[in-house]
């Protein structure tokens, strides 16, 4: 069985084919332009690939509302020319097969719960830290939605002591993705992240500002696994800073040996799926849509 994959991102699209084992066979990536030329490319990817089902994980805000006339639309993304576009009814124009549709970051989360970092469980978080900052949330087998869909990379975050940056985010200014994103992280010192020395104190404030996050995510969520994505997190040296973070916010009153000193270590991880985390769970949304259609 061939399933058809787009991770739809807000500087890139990658397609691919992947069966129900989770494999990629094929993969292409883009970069994101207007949705016309962006979409153009997705449909003659799969023209002739005998796909039975198509998953997509799309950048946000999206609408995943299935009575909605607006259901399969980008919202209010500032991503000039995608603002309320209709991407799944596009799609669904030319490919008549089941379709799934979510967020790029839902179904990453979805992709780890089925083959990767957090197989096996029926909850785990998975955020993605680079040119933004994103969470999907999948609890009790289920991805959740809501509202909406959760928009945890907007959360409110205390300022650190020694930081003077005002925030990148065009809406919220300081939230987490304003303090803490690959862009925020530049503007702050003046240098891309990947050039910072492992040891610049840059790190210890990344960390300050995800390990926040992750201590609410605890509180109000108790997830059984996180995983943290992204190209920020490909700085490796940031794990060990964000699990001292999290034990220390918490202050030993969530009682599970998954936040003792050890267990931390295998509770907040990398994506086990590393960077096919999205492109798999667009595989697993593309598997549940078909199933959903028999």
């Amino acid at each position: 069985m061939l399933i058809g994959a787009v991770e739809a991102g807000g500087t890139k699209f990658v397609c691919g084919i992947g069966n129900e084992q989770g494999e990629v066979l094929d993969r292409i990536s883009f970069p994101t332009e207007q949705p016309e030329k962006t979409l153009a490319q997705v449909k003659a990817y799969f023209q002739d690939k005998q796909v039975e089902a198509i998953g997509i994980g799309s950048f946000g805000p999206i609408n995943i509302d299935r009575t909605s006339p607006q259901y399969g639309y980008v919202t209010t993304t500032p991503k000039p020319g995608w603002s309320n576009y209709p991407v799944l009814p596009e799609l669904k124009k030319v490919f008549e097969v089941p379709i799934g549709w979510d967020t790029d970051v839902n179904a990453a989360a979805l992709g780890e719960a089925t083959w990767g970092a957090a197989k096996g469980l029926d909850s785990c978080l998975y955020y993605t830290i680079g040119t933004g900052v994103g969470v999907g949330v999948y609890a009790e087998g289920k991805m959740v939605h809501g509202l909406v869909h959760p928009e945890g990379g907007h959360v409110l975050t205390r300022r650190h002591p020694d930081d003077t940056y005002e925030g990148k985010c065009p809406y919220h200014g300081d939230c987490l993705e304003g303090m803490a994103a690959g862009p925020a992280l530049e503007a702050r010192w003046k240098v891309k992240g990947h050039e910072l020395p492992v040891d610049h104190p840059a790190w210890e404030m990344e960390a300050f500002y995800i390990g926040q996050a992750l201590v609410s995510a605890i509180l109000l969520l108790s997830p059984k696994k996180i995983i943290l994505g992204g190209g920020v997190m490909h700085q490796k040296q940031l794990f060990p800073l964000i699990h001292e973070q999290v034990r220390s916010g918490l202050k030993g009153y969530v009682a599970s040996s998954a936040l003792d000193a050890d267990g931390i270590v295998d509770y907040i991880v990398a994506p086990g799926l590393g960077d096919n985390a999205g492109l798999c769970g667009s595989i697993a949304l593309g598997l549940r849509a078909f199933e959903e259609s028999k």
